[in-house]
């Protein structure tokens, strides 16, 4: 059975967001005060076949760990379908 998986990787709270914070002053500039911060992340689609959803869920967290994120600056969730 194929499963999706969405992994979406963010970076830690206690770190400086520079994407995010060039984001916030732009829309600033552009007159939207009420956003008072922003943070950006990524949005990972991965297609699995796997016999089951928690199988998928294992296969889409050892990439993730292995590949797609860096656990020193970043944390994520993941959500199969």
């Amino acid at each position: 059975m194929i499963f999706t998986a969405h992994v979406n990787i963010m970076p830690l709270k206690e770190l400086l967001d520079p994407q995010g914070k060039a984001v916030n002053e732009s829309l600033h500039s552009l007159g939207i005060q009420a956003i008072q911060n922003v943070r950006i992340g990524k949005h990972i689609t991965l297609f699995i076949e796997a016999e089951t959803k928690e199988a998928a869920h294992t296969i889409a967290d050892e990439a993730t760990k292995k590949m797609l994120y860096n656990a020193v600056m970043e944390s994520y969730t993941i959500t199969v379908e």
